[in-house]
């Protein structure tokens, strides 16, 4: 396997840690997520800071502007258009799900990539959809028109609810477009978007793995990075250029704005501009809610995951039918696990909770004797109140989640009670087994990608965390299962994988091909449903009316303290928390001095990457073409000085959603793809360090040299636009 000692040998060596030899620069680390309508705002702060365009170009009421380049890629990530004929860039790891859809062991593109050679070839991805946002507009006056600020819960909500269904659909009717309308600065302000979303996306590049995941979980949430982390989908339009369900008469869109490439590179301290949709943040939240994140919900879940993880790993080596099947699975698990020892690392390193204390002593001392909110006053009290009594729930209600609904099995048994609700319709036994067989059916992504033999082994080592954590707060069921296999969890394992219809889509087949109405007690007495049956009854009756209660709560709250944040600082511009809408932000290419005295490079090189290469590793395994052709120095017009660039660092404040986003140059072309943000400052969702917070980009002369040299595609570099 790779050795972590030789990674941490070839820092020291200074292949890519490197000492002060950087000429000194003026740049920024700019905190915000700015809303694209409201750029005018920062029109003087981004020209000073580099910015050779006007904002206008970005976003403009007219309809010209190059948001009309950017896409809500699937349901959490970003695309750019980089093509008159639709064609979109995005991250690697936001393709692989859709890849994983139509990847088998003989296509393995994850093992060997895949590049079109021509339209022909584009393979059509079920599901997968790209969202334009053609407008933004300020609704709040609207929405929020004679609503006081002590309406609160239901009452309120449902009055808003009502506004909002209403205007969405004049916008919609009035423009033809989609139109969704969101809270900002939790609920003080209301946008509506105007968007168009296509139906027809088809996938046409994908490095393998060796490329695209390079690194895997070593690398993720690090700097430096050297993963080519990006893959290439083409948008298809129906008549008129308009979203349409696949067909094969279906035509490429048509792109009015689509994103010129810029091949010169960029230097240090160059202005830079991240488009997209930033998925969470929660800059603004009191310091009783942060202890949650750091002291419950993380730790919980990197505890549970580490496991997980571990066992996950070691069946994925013995055999390459588990790889695919665990594959998409594991990079999801294992981004979020990477990602909150990052941000606790952070917290814990920048005093987060000490700073959110420092404040909310200057505010509670500003609120006391306020005149013109009397609510402020009371509402930091009441959030400590209502904290410290949740607090207990939520940690049994994360290992709930985390452990033993983080068991495959278990959590499948929610499509086992739709099985057992078919049985309370009376049906007569033909239209009985029919209606089972659609909900078996249903189910058929489950069991393409599910191993019992790896999940019985998660099960055992997520059981012993659950039973040692929750011992005083067990299920009924749990303890009484646990005592009647003598307390020995391997023999408990065994029973329920053994007798559960569950464990394959066979059985349950086999179940529902001769079931009669009275054979729901087979399904009632299956040892994966009692075990989902009884956690789930415990969250639906004790836990999660309580902490809906007091989520409830603090959205009150939570708005009021808002507001009063915002009167406290009226000089500040404030920007809104990510919510997976449309976002812009700007800062400078960065290298990385999170503590002093050395420093991090802004840039990595194809050199470095193959200086890492482990062929006993999958992980830093490089593709032997990759080497060949670096070897042979064969970079076409892609490489500078002999040198491969592969990624970058900046100081743009990006969130999870921005992975895919376009990273723009003061001229608004495109120089590389967000993928990452460093190790040190995945805090940034909820406080914000200037030293420490980078995103990552693969450079797009690198993406470029992947789709000529190693994937022989240059057809497609011949539809988009260079410039130099």
């Amino acid at each position: 396997m790779f050795s972590t000692t030789k990674y941490s040998s070839l820092l020291t060596k200074g292949l890519i840690f490197i000492l002060f030899n950087f000429p000194v620069f003026q740049a920024f680390s700019r905190e915000g997520m700015w809303i694209p309508a409201t750029l005018k705002n920062h029109a003087k702060d981004m020209k000073a800071d580099g910015l050779q365009i006007p904002v206008d170009i970005l976003y403009n009421e007219k309809g010209t502007g190059l948001n009309n380049a950017v896409v809500l890629f699937g349901r959490g990530c970003t695309g750019e258009v980089i093509s008159p004929l639709g064609l979109i860039l995005t991250n690697h790891h936001c393709g692989y799900g859709s890849v994983q859809g139509v990847s088998t062991t003989e296509k393995d593109y994850f093992a060997n990539g895949f590049f079109a050679k021509n339209r022909a070839e584009e393979i059509p991805i079920a599901g997968l959809t790209v969202t334009f946002v053609r407008r933004m507009e300020n609704v709040t006056d609207k929405i929020l028109s004679g609503i006081n600020d002590t309406i609160r819960g239901a009452e309120r909500d449902n009055i808003i609810a009502d506004r909002i269904t209403a205007i969405a659909k004049e916008f919609s009717e009035r423009t033809h477009l989609d139109a969704s309308i969101k809270p900002y600065f939790e609920g003080n302000q209301y946008w509506v978007a105007i968007t168009e979303t296509y139906r027809d996306i088809r996938l046409v590049g994908f490095p393998p793995n060796g490329i695209g995941s390079f690194g895997g979980d070593v690398e993720n949430w690090m700097w430096p990075r050297h993963t080519g982390d990006f893959s290439m989908f083409r948008i298809y339009a129906g008549a008129n250029n308009k979203p349409a369900e696949y067909s094969s008469g279906n035509q490429p869109y048509h792109a009015d704005q689509y994103f010129k490439i810029n091949t010169s590179g960029y230097k240090e301290g160059d202005f830079t501009l991240v488009y997209g949709f930033p998925g969470t943040t929660e800059e603004y939240i009191s310091s009783y809610e942060l202890k949650e994140v750091y002291s419950i919900t993380d730790p919980i879940s990197i505890a549970a995951r580490t496991r997980k993880l571990d066992v996950w790993s070691k069946h994925m080596t013995l055999s390459r039918d588990n790889f695919l099947k665990y594959t998409s699975k594991r990079a999801g698990v294992a981004n979020g696990w990477k990602k909150w020892q990052g941000e606790v690392r952070g917290l814990e390193v920048n005093k987060a909770i000490e700073k959110k204390q420092a404040f909310e002593k200057s505010f509670q001392k500003w609120a006391g004797n306020l005149k013109e909110y009397p609510l402020a006053g009371n509402i930091l009290a009441e959030m400590r109140a209502e904290a410290e009594a949740a607090d207990p729930l939520i940690t049994e209600d994360q290992y709930n989640k985390e452990a033993a609904l983080g068991i495959e099995l278990v959590a499948q048994g929610a499509a086992m009670e739709k099985m057992i609700g078919c049985f309370r319709l009376n049906l007569p036994d033909s239209t009985l087994r029919d209606t089972l067989n659609k909900v078996i059916n249903s189910m058929g992504w489950f069991y393409k990608n599910y191993d019992h033999a790896t999940d019985k082994d998660v099960f055992i080592t997520l059981m012993v965390l659950y039973f040692t954590k929750c011992a005083a707060k067990l299920p009924e069921y749990y303890e009484s299962a646990y005592k009647a296999h003598n307390m020995d969890i391997i023999a408990w394992a065994e029973d329920v994988y053994t007798n559960s219809l569950l464990v394959s889509a066979d059985r349950l087949k086999k179940f529902a091909s001769t079931v009669h109405t009275s054979d729901s007690i087979k399904l009632l007495n299956d040892p994966a449903w009692l075990l989902y049956n009884s956690i789930n009854s415990v969250r639906k009756q004790r836990i999660l009316p309580a902490l809906k209660e007091y989520y409830t709560k603090m959205h009150y709250l939570n708005r009021l303290y808002m507001k009063a944040q915002m009167m406290k600082n009226k000089s500040k511009i404030f920007y809104p928390d990510a919510n997976l809408t449309l976002r812009v932000a700007y800062g400078n290419v960065k290298g990385l001095d999170p503590d002093g005295p050395a420093k991090y490079s802004f840039q990595t090189t194809l050199g470095e990457v193959i200086a890492l290469d482990d062929s006993t590793s999958d992980i830093f395994k490089v593709p032997k073409k990759l080497k060949e052709l670096y070897y042979k120095k064969d970079f076409g017009r892609w490489g500078k000085n002999g040198v491969m660039p592969v990624a970058f660092t900046a100081s743009n404040h990006t969130s999870g959603g921005n992975s895919g986003s376009p990273v723009l140059n003061a001229k608004g072309e495109l120089i590389g793809t967000n993928f990452d943000r460093a190790f040190e400052g995945t805090m940034s969702d909820y406080l914000f360090d200037p030293k420490r917070c980078r995103n990552i980009s693969v450079d797009i002369r690198y993406t470029l040299f992947i789709i000529e040299k190693f994937g022989g595609a240059g057809w497609l570099i011949d539809e988009m636009k260079l410039v130099k």
